[in-house]
């Protein structure tokens, strides 16, 4: 009988930690109308560190003041908004530095200083046209999945834009 007791009591403590670990604040239903969700990749030439993706938020109303945008997980990347209109806000995602050059050789001894692959887990498991948008709504955080994303064509630079003869 005392088994038995001990393993109800194990049984219950175990159900109550699972009903009280934190979830996260994910909305269905975003509290505003959104208009429009797209993204355009930026190349930069001659820096590449100017080059990357824009994600653009268009809402069909200014936001409400009781909203604030944080941030956009998107691609296994995240990043800050900024306003364009009152309608309009964009996140400028950085391309993913290239990995530098490794020494290959067939002695293992020559190949020392070759630095190890940094290997990043994203933080949230997203298809890659799908966005989690991290927003504050009077002072509380919310997260809200943004589906199908639509790819505009590429931003070129000036210079790589050639004028029609």
């Amino acid at each position: 009988m005392k088994t038995y007791l001990q393993i109800a009591f194990f049984l219950v403590i175990a159900v109550s930690l699972v009903y009280c670990a934190p979830k996260e604040n994910q909305k269905t239903k975003f509290p505003q109308k959104i208009k429009s969700v797209y993204f355009q990749k930026r190349v930069d030439i001659k820096e590449a560190k100017n080059s990357g993706t824009d994600f653009y938020i268009e809402f069909e109303a200014p936001l409400s003041k009781e909203i604030q945008l944080v941030k956009i997980y998107f691609q296994s990347q995240e990043a800050n908004f900024e306003p364009i209109t009152k309608n309009i806000f964009v996140a400028y995602l950085a391309s993913k530095p290239t990995n530098p050059d490794l020494i290959l050789h067939k002695d293992s001894q020559k190949e020392y200083g070759n630095q190890a692959p940094i290997i990043m887990k994203p933080k949230f498991d997203l298809k890659p046209i799908e966005a989690l948008l991290e927003y504050k709504r009077n002072g509380k955080s919310y997260f809200f999945k943004l589906n199908n994303a639509k790819e505009k064509p590429m931003i070129a630079p000036p210079s790589v834009i050639k004028p029609k003869k």
